[in-house]
């Protein structure tokens, strides 16, 4: 490693930082490679098949909040790590301050499982055909935190089946402050999957959001989420869109903000708030949500508001409130068919036909659920419950509009609902009316170590094919030249300079090995 250290007139040494970029193809160690990476390095895979025929491949990596260490596809790359056999998970990870973008994973038995991590960014990465859960943190025990998982792929999983698996049951682990943004997960319900929920984020988990995904083909809910049983702020699901939900679209315990989705069919309710362990429905808001089937409300033991949703079921109740206290439930500003029971009022009528430009209770796409010139959704919302935004991300600016969206005469301003990624829409406002928490989660930017999801309009890009999705080093030419910021150190303290480039050739390569520890 080349070290410099020479001085600048006044200011005494200038210290480099120390970083490498280096590239790894078929056949290399990755393994090896990866785990001798530090602060600021970064990882270049290039394109092919990365087969991984026996023993456990487990990374250990701390990175740093002003330097993560980056794994990534070299520009235009596709590196692809195959595991043909169940019985070890694809990758084992301990890390923090850590970024994967790009790589596809496949087989095994896991395909991602975490045993810890902090400050961790997964995009743009595609994991399938698992012989169980796809991306797993729920070791006993831990507390994963500031994780954000960003436009990756998630598909035709087996076994257990989940696409993300976040938490522990009973309060074991704790998923916090992370931001799923942006995902396509689908088919999770092949025939030998035993559960297959989209996201299930489990108990005591919180301060979570989930945002702008697209689910669709699960056998167990698409999004779930427990109880944070007091442990921080609730979870917020917000502008996502599901359909061919096995079981409920989204089932939620307690905690939670659901707003601004769209959900198309479900094999049960559309919003299913219901008791799980130790959560019972409370502290619940359902806001401006679009929902071809019911909602249902069980064993109610506290605050929980359904308002301005447009609810439109093919046949039952829009909304169904089953036993339980509902003393702290409020109902109000929804239109639909149907009606309700179990409270009193709470839904104007409406007609599926006339309130929407194309809507119909087939269950996916191809469907336009934007409101109609004349529709019953137009400003029939309760202003006291009105949010920042829609579904688009287009500011309400207080529209009663209810429902997903914000009614514009010239139609839908937005993405088009199909399969694959959606477009992400602009950055929410500052605020959010009052119905949770921050928009964003996951903590301030700074959080993930400088990673900041990329906000693009390319509803189908695959991950990392343009130079915009790479890190700054990527985009300076491909010949292995890093830049990074130098320090020189005075009685003021450091003084950073950023005009020096370090460029260093560093190329580790050997044979894949093979380990006997068991992936657990």
């Amino acid at each position: 490693m080349l070290h410099l250290l020479f001085w600048i007139a006044g200011t005494g040494p200038l210290h480099v930082a120390k970083a490498d970029v280096v590239h790894a193809r078929p056949g290399d160690d990755v393994e090896a490679i990866a785990n001798a990476l530090r602060p600021g390095d970064e990882l270049v895979l290039a394109d092919g098949t990365y087969t991984l025929d026996s023993g456990r491949f487990h990374l250990v990596l701390r990175g740093t909040a002003d330097r993560p260490i980056v794994i990534r596809a070299a520009d235009g790359a596709r590196p692809h790590f195959h595991r043909p056999a169940e019985n070890q998970n694809i990758w084992d990870l301990d890390v923090e301050h850590v970024v994967l973008r790009g790589i596809e994973f496949s087989g095994g038995s896991a395909g991602l499982r975490f045993e810890h991590a902090r400050h961790v960014t997964i995009e743009r990465c595609e994991i399938h055909d698992t012989g169980d859960v796809a991306l797993r943190m729920n070791d006993g025990g831990r507390a994963y935190e500031h994780v954000r998982i960003l436009r990756n792929e998630i598909h035709h999983t087996r076994g257990t089946g989940e696409g993300m698996y976040l938490g522990c049951n009973h309060n074991g682990c704790r998923f916090a402050y992370g931001l799923i943004e942006g995902n396509w997960v689908h088919h999770t319900n092949g025939p030998d999957v035993e559960q297959g929920d989209g996201i299930e984020i489990k108990e005591g988990s919180h301060d979570n959001v989930v945002r702008d995904n697209v689910i669709h083909d699960t056998r167990y809910p698409c999004i779930l989420t427990y109880s944070t049983v007091g442990n921080g702020g609730p979870n917020v699901i917000e502008r996502n869109v599901m359909w061919n939900c096995g079981d409920h679209a989204i089932q939620s315990a307690a905690d939670a903000v659901i707003r601004n989705n769209v959900i198309l069919g479900a094999g049960a309710s559309g919003i299913a708030m219901q008791p799980h362990q130790a959560g019972t429905p409370a502290n619940l808001v359902v806001v401006h949500n679009t929902v071809f089937d019911g909602v249902a409300l069980r064993g109610a033991t506290g605050s929980v508001i359904v308002a301005n949703n447009a609810i439109y079921p093919s046949s039952g109740a829009a909304i169904a409130v089953i036993g339980g206290s509902t003393a702290g439930v409020v109902v109000v500003g929804n239109v639909g068919t149907g009606g309700v029971s179990g409270i009193p009022g709470g839904l104007a009528s409406g007609d599926l036909e006339r309130d929407f430009v194309m809507a119909h209770h087939r269950g996916a796409p191809p469907i336009d659920p934007f409101p109609a010139p004349g529709s019953a959704l137009i400003g029939a919302g309760d202003p006291a419950h009105v949010v920042a935004d829609d579904f688009n991300g287009t500011p309400r600016m207080g529209s009663r509009d209810v429902g997903a969206y914000v009614y514009a005469p010239g139609g839908n301003p937005g993405w088009t609902i199909r399969e694959g990624f959606r477009d992400t829409p602009a950055p929410p406002p500052e605020t959010d009316g009052g119905m949770g928490p921050a928009s964003d989660g996951g903590g301030p930017p700074e959080s993930d170590g400088g990673v900041v999801p990329r906000r693009d309009a390319g509803g189908g890009m695959p991950p990392n094919r343009d130079a915009a999705s790479a890190p700054p080093s990527a985009a300076r030419g491909s010949a292995g030249c890093g830049c990074r910021a130098m320090r020189s150190m005075s009685s003021s303290g450091p003084v950073w300079v950023g005009s020096l480039a370090l460029c260093i050739a560093g190329r580790r390569r050997s044979r894949c090995r093979t380990t006997s520890a068991s992936s657990s």
